[in-house]
């Protein structure tokens, strides 16, 4: 019999990309070949009971574009990508019929799913050690002033003033060498297309703020163009608030999200501008919106499976209601406010929405119509581009009084659509004349 190929695996989950990656780079180290693995796992395209898939078409297809890069820029570096839509358990299972698995290097991710993922590849690689890294951190948690998570405190301001004051942001990790030929596994391998995983194939919304694509060379493209080509960096903090067009934010968020780009990478691209360009309160207020970004991760990891329940990390009663009329109305854009149906339709054709825009639709589902917020956060994990578990769950919370706005908001929509949509040209891109 055959002796087994030793082997070392990085397993990609949302950590796409080859810069700034802890577990490729500390993989490449070692003396063992190197092979990394993406499962596209079924249960992430199942119905949910809410009646839509629990990853709709819009952040799919980013995400196999994402995949497809990674793949590409790995065999760069002569590692071969190992992708299979199945469930991560059973796809280690038969690689351990191939390979001598020595370690498993992965991203730290601590929500449920993420876990029980976890939990079954351990079960099934009983003899493989796995190495795991915070990698989607601006500041790492080894380095924030807390002694353990329980002392992260409850309101965002305190959080950022302490770290910004006593933390330091880590520098990038760089790419791994090239490695030799001989790394490269003869796999056969093939990235699931949108009908593989069960949804339609789209021609993208030429309206979308949001026509781009997924993968880390698209990223650094972005960045690239928003910092350096149109220096629109220096006027973030005055445009993030719109509604049309692709460049009234940086539109980071979705490479962020899957870890095509690190938050770290990006700050020090913000640090270089701020040398080489010009240093303000619009290019600060970027790195203020990646620790917020921090901050709801380090309260996911505080309060754990609180962030899913009804009654948030505040563990707050309301009479929430649950009424599949209403939800219809909410996401096909067919409610009495038109800034709100404007909005829902927008995520609805795209599957991307302004950050003004989550706020008034959170805020009038909740708050307004008191209907279950979790209905509203578990639709826009469907369909958001950019979702986040941590951020999209924080962000509800927080909008529906349940998390860590110490002043529990209510947003009054129509003077929110006055001040932001003055002339009422984001409403009538998105609504029919008939309906504005």
């Amino acid at each position: 019999m055959q002796k087994k190929q030793d082997i070392n695996i990085v397993w990609f989950r949302n950590d796409l990309r080859t810069r700034d990656q802890n577990s490729l780079h500390e993989a490449c180290q070692q003396s063992e070949p190197v092979l990394g693995v993406y499962c596209f796992d079924p249960k992430h395209y199942e119905t949910t009971t809410y009646g839509f898939k629990k990853t709709e078409k819009y952040r799919a297809k980013f995400l196999i574009e994402s995949v497809s890069q990674l793949s590409d820029n790995l065999k760069n570096l002569n590692i071969s990508l190992h992708v299979e839509h199945d469930e991560p358990a059973s796809v280690f299972q038969k690689l351990s019929e191939e390979y001598n698995i020595k370690n498993v290097f992965y991203q730290t991710e601590w929500t449920d799913e993420e876990k029980q993922a976890e939990d079954a590849v351990k079960s099934v690689l009983k003899d493989t050690r796995f190495v795991n890294h915070y990698n989607q951190f601006l500041f790492h948690p080894d380095d924030v002033p807390y002694d353990d998570f329980s002392q992260v405190p409850e309101v965002y301001t305190n959080f950022r003033k302490k770290c910004e004051k006593q933390s330091q942001v880590r520098e990038e990790i760089p790419v791994p060498e090239v490695l030799s030929e001989e790394n490269l596994q003869n796999i056969d391998t093939k990235i699931p297309c949108l009908t593989d995983l069960g949804l339609e194939e789209f021609e993208r919304d030429e309206r979308s703020a949001f026509p781009f694509h997924g993968g880390e060379d698209e990223a650094w493209k972005r960045l690239r163009h928003y910092f350096w080509d149109t220096k629109k960096l220096q006027y973030y903090k005055k445009t993030r608030n719109g509604l049309l067009g692709t460049d009234y934010s940086s539109k980071f968020s979705a490479w962020l999200a899957n870890g095509s780009i690190s938050a770290v990478s990006i700050y020090h691209e913000v640090k270089k501008f701020e040398k080489e360009i010009k240093k303000n309160q619009d290019t600060y207020w970027l790195i203020f919106e990646l620790i917020w970004r921090d901050y709801f991760k380090y309260i996911s990891l505080k309060h754990g499976n609180k962030i899913f329940q009804l009654g948030g990390v505040l563990n707050k009663e309301y009479d929430w209601g649950n009424n599949d009329k209403a939800f219809n109305q909410w996401i096909n854009g067919n409610t009495p406010e038109s800034f709100v149906n404007a909005n829902m339709i927008e995520i609805r054709e795209t599957g991307f929405m302004s950050n003004r825009g989550r706020q008034n639709v959170n805020s009038y589902w909740a708050k307004e119509w008191k209907q279950d917020w979790r209905i509203g956060a578990a639709y826009f994990e469907a369909m958001l581009v950019d979702y986040d578990v941590h951020s999209n769950w924080g962000n509800w919370m927080y909008n529906s009084g349940v998390g860590n706005d110490p002043r529990d908001r209510k947003f009054n929509i129509k003077s929110q659509a006055e001040r932001y949509d003055t002339n009422g040209k984001y409403q009538r891109t998105w609504l029919q004349e008939s309906l504005f």
